[in-house]
């Protein structure tokens, strides 16, 4: 049993740019859409968690896209669950085309919350049965920061707002992201597709709350790099790492 949990996809216009190429926003939430469908039939999915009062909260994510999938084309998207690393649960996520060639690669690292406490609960009983060890990208992503010596910018002020929060009542992963390829900027992002980005989700904002973003843009031998962090009540709420 190669336990991994398969959707077949066709591209929607409104998951897709002014390049008719899948938004990156628009993987994560195909992804954690995915996730969550999986971990219900393993027995550890939403309600099973929210029993004992806990939640799945995404840490960190490492995605490649190796080509942008087209709007109205055909993809599949695999996702599996890799077993526990430290403190984290491991999750990984393959999306291919018809012809069984890569699109986009994923690596995910998550947490299990008390959401009570919003502490972080250290044995959640999950099942290790449905554990599949194969590998979208072999390395966990690991810390991401603004670059020390990089000169960094203030974007913008941004309010989370109605459209930002999910079901666990906080702003939705999928939601920096968008922010982040906002801060980049149209004339990268329009121009330029995304060919990887690494991102911690260091501490949740909540409805009303200002996040101020900022921004540090390097060119690079591999090319351009930009950091985008997200300031609330003084501490780090997110850090992305685009490459373009």
């Amino acid at each position: 049993m190669e336990n991994k949990f398969r959707q077949h996809i066709l591209i929607p216009c409104y998951d897709t740019d002014v390049a008719q190429l899948l938004k990156p926003a628009s993987f994560m939430d195909l992804a954690q859409e995915a996730a969550n469908l999986h971990a219900n039939i393993l027995g550890f999915g939403y309600e099973n968690l929210m029993a004992t009062r806990t939640a799945w909260v995404l840490s960190r994510m490492h995605i490649r896209f190796v080509r942008h999938p087209r709007w109205r084309e055909e993809a599949d998207l695999a996702t599996w669950h890799k077993g526990p690393e430290r403190l984290f649960y491991l999750r990984d996520f393959l999306m291919t085309d018809t012809q069984g060639n890569t699109l986009v690669e994923a690596t995910t690292s998550w947490l299990v919350l008390n959401i009570d406490t919003r502490r972080i609960v250290r044995d959640a009983g999950i099942c290790e049965d449905g554990i599949c060890r194969e590998n979208a990208i072999a390395e966990p992503c690991g810390k991401v920061q603004m670059p020390e010596d990089a000169a960094r910018e203030q974007v913008c002020v941004h309010n989370v707002a109605y459209s930002d929060v999910d079901v666990n009542g906080h702003t939705n992963n999928a939601m920096y992201l968008v922010w982040s390829m906002d801060a980049a900027g149209y004339d990268i992002t329009s121009t330029r597709p995304l060919k990887e980005v690494k991102i911690n989700f260091n501490h949740e904002t909540m409805p009303g709350e200002e996040v101020v973003i900022y921004k540090s843009v390097q060119e690079t031998g591999t090319g351009l790099v930009c950091h985008i962090e997200g300031v609330a009540a003084g501490r780090s709420a997110f850090c992305a790492e685009m490459l373009f």
